[in-house]
């Protein structure tokens, strides 16, 4: 069964902290500590409504996956790396629950983003991806998204991801 995609809205923080903590307790469990091993607040998720779309997927009533999308660049991205494009859109905080990884939720989130972008319209779709073998990037690449650009912000290595909509 496929998930439905909604835009969240503050009374879904409480599930989206616990669904993004879950994700990055398993993280931590298979690859160790690292960045990705910092549990958001609820508050920290209320947050992410003041400057993007949260989307969530839901299965059976129960949210099982959540992105954001924003037109402001997160603090991480350096857009010297990525095409030249007037409107592009930044994904981040990509979770899928653990329970329910590797079933294809993921893809799916990625081309609802991409059916979103198109629609609004936006010319491309940038995020990063932790460099090291807890990240996602051999992911956004199957799924369409060009790698360009590797660097490090602050200590993280990251690799900068691009899916043009043009």
């Amino acid at each position: 069964m496929h998930p439905s995609f909604a835009l969240a809205g503050p009374s879904d923080a409480p599930n989206l902290a616990a669904l993004r903590a879950a994700a990055a307790r398993a993280l931590t469990a298979h690859f160790g500590d690292g960045p990705w091993s910092a549990e958001p607040s609820e508050r920290g998720v209320l947050a992410d409504f003041r400057h993007s779309d949260v989307w969530v997927a839901r299965q059976d009533g129960e949210i099982v996956a959540t992105f954001r999308l924003a037109t402001r660049k997160p603090w991480a991205i350096d857009r010297s790396y990525f095409a030249d494009v007037r409107r592009p859109l930044y994904l981040t905080n990509m979770a899928v629950h653990p329970a329910v990884q590797r079933r294809g939720i993921g893809r799916l989130c990625l081309v609802h983003a991409a059916d979103v972008a198109r629609a609004r319209p936006a010319d491309s779709i940038r995020l990063d991806a932790y460099d090291s073998d807890a990240g996602a990037g051999p992911f956004y690449a199957r799924c369409g998204f060009r790698e360009v650009g590797r660097t490090t912000y602050r200590t993280t290595p990251l690799v900068y991801y691009e899916l043009l909509l043009r």
